[in-house]
């Protein structure tokens, strides 16, 4: 556990470097939708975010779910330790309620408005793969850090399965973000459990029922429990468009632009004619 610990941040690297390429492979292998003229500067500017976000979180000391779960280990704080479970079943109870946890987050950062300007800096992106997992606002990642850390130290996770579960929610991210074609058979097999690209997709619909639909990241289960599940965009996954109505025409591929949005009214927004 010590080693592990100690090794997070390689870890953590490692896994991310792995599944971004192994799904930038898949994506020109077997892509599911044909991207947008100019992907590549908005894919550079999407990476360029999870550069910031991450120098960020690394730069506040002690900032992070990992550091909280180890000091609610030290002093045995948090509802796991007053329950005595087996460490099998704490693991697998710390796992699902982080998930679950995410899963509210998600929701509320819908539909709370101060919130929903930090969040539409990802939804703003007029193309889907895997680089939008990581197109996060700086402001909405340490906010949801708070709140991860919060939960962890409400429930007493272990250190362990916070690096766990912080992995897997990453990988889960990038994948299910993916332009990648599944076949139909098996993708429904998958998003029994997972969340994955075609489920996720619909969640970036420019159709606001559909964007206010399929918050999970991880287990699938949670928004057809919540009813916020649909099974397929009313267009189609091909024909579909990507972003927020509102932005359309807009050039959302500027780190600039981005780093400023949640600051401003949509009314003041630029548009273009498409």
């Amino acid at each position: 556990m010590n080693w592990l610990i100690d090794q997070e941040a390689i870890i953590r690297l490692g896994c991310f470097t792995a599944v971004l390429f192994g799904m930038f492979a898949w994506e020109a292998v077997l892509p599911r939708r044909e991207l947008t003229p100019g992907h590549k500067k908005r894919q550079v500017t999407n990476l360029l975010l999870v550069f910031i976000n991450t120098s960020l979180v690394r730069l506040l000391p002690g900032f992070a779910a990992v550091a909280v779960a180890l000091q609610a280990e030290q002093q045995a704080t948090g509802v796991l330790y007053l329950l005595h479970l087996p460490f099998w079943l704490e693991a697998i109870v710390a796992f699902v309620l982080l998930d679950l946890a995410i899963y509210g987050q998600h929701v509320a950062f819908h539909k709370a408005p101060w919130l929903w300007r930090l969040h539409r800096v990802h939804h703003t992106d007029h193309a889907f793969d895997v680089t939008t997992g990581v197109r996060f606002h700086p402001l909405e990642i340490l906010l949801s850090m708070l709140i991860k850390m919060a939960v962890v130290i409400l429930l007493g996770a272990p250190p362990g399965v916070v690096i766990a579960f912080e992995i897997i929610l990453n990988a889960t991210s990038l994948f299910n973000h993916g332009n990648v074609r599944i076949s139909l058979p098996l993708e429904r097999i998958i998003r029994t459990l997972i969340v994955t690209p075609d489920m996720h997709r619909v969640h970036h619909s420019v159709n606001r029922p559909e964007t206010d639909s399929n918050f999970g990241f991880n287990f699938s289960c949670w928004d057809r429990l919540f009813g916020t599940y649909r099974a397929e965009p009313l267009g189609g996954h091909e024909a579909m468009q990507i972003g927020l109505q509102e932005f359309r025409g807009t050039d959302t591929a500027n780190i600039f632009s981005l780093l400023r949005q949640p600051f401003k009214a949509i009314n003041t927004i630029s548009v273009k004619p498409e």
